[in-house]
């Protein structure tokens, strides 16, 4: 019986070593002659949005199934579909959105290593998974995550929008922006700039102090048609992005984006036209 048992113990080891190994997993390489950079237009910045530009320095076409951006920097969102065949180009842009910047209420962070993560092969049905590495650090990131987490800040003490309250005086469109508390501190409107579209001339500078112990302010402000030619009304891509610049208890200075919500764009669109001639 211990022979027997002996000869088994044998023949299973034997064929163990002799069974093949697992194959290794698919590389994740980018395909020689393949690369990529990020960057933006001027109508992606409305949208949350960037480009993913690919370089293919060969003459072999790549599908490009889906695209991802992935960095600690900022929120990573699902691919997006990309449906894209890549011949030999100097660029070819896939525009996708990205997240949230991953911001901290202690100051401005570091932007973060980044990488470009796509589903790509031959053709839709020879797909394997691909990172690009991003050259770091990117301009381009650092600048977002510079302004996103910037306006973060501000707007941890105080919220900052377009009030309820305008009306045409002659050629100009009077109102206000509103500042109500949210955290601590003193927080300091300096300034605000115009848009492609609108010149902003407030009543004084710096516009007014929300003071620690208040919780509202009001700052009148004028609007004026910046431009009257149809093509600039047709192409108005960042219309309404108004940067206000502020700071909190006499800190670094700030921008907060603020945007008027979408019945007063409507009006302020009507005005203009009719200022210009062209309504």
């Amino acid at each position: 019986m211990k022979r027997i048992t002996l000869c088994l113990v044998t023949t299973v080891l034997l064929a163990g070593c002799g069974a093949s190994e697992p194959p290794a997993p698919p590389s994740t390489e980018p395909p020689a002659g393949v690369s990529v950079s990020l960057a933006q237009w001027r109508s992606d910045e409305p949208a949350h949005a960037l480009e993913v530009a690919v370089r293919n320095i060969t003459d072999t076409p790549v599908y490009f199934s889906d695209v991802q951006l992935v960095t600690p920097s900022f929120e990573t969102l699902p691919p997006q579909e990309a449906d894209a065949v890549i011949k030999r180009t100097e660029r070819t842009d896939l525009r996708i959105t990205y997240g949230a910047a991953n911001c901290s209420p202690t100051g401005l962070p570091e932007v973060r290593p980044a990488t470009v993560v796509a589903n790509l092969g031959p053709g839709p049905g020879q797909l394997r998974k691909v990172v690009f590495t991003v050259p770091h650090p990117d301009p381009l990131l650092a600048r977002l995550l510079r302004d996103e987490c910037s306006e973060f800040l501000i707007k941890q003490a105080a919220g900052i929008e377009f009030g309820p309250r305008w009306e045409q005086v002659g050629k100009a469109m009077k109102g206000e922006l509103v500042v109500t508390r949210r955290g601590a501190g003193a927080v300091s409107l300096n300034d605000m700039d115009g848009t492609t579209h609108y010149i902003v001339t407030p009543e004084r500078r710096p516009l007014g102090v929300l003071e620690a112990g208040r919780q509202r302010l009001e700052v009148p402000i004028t609007l004026t048609p910046g431009r009257c030619d149809p093509h600039a009304f047709a192409e108005a891509k960042k219309a309404f992005l108004f940067p206000v610049r502020a700071d909190i208890d006499g800190g670094q200075e700030r921008v907060v984006i603020v945007v008027p919500p979408k019945p007063l764009q409507d009006r302020l669109i009507a005005y203009a036209m009719k200022v210009c001639g062209l309504g």
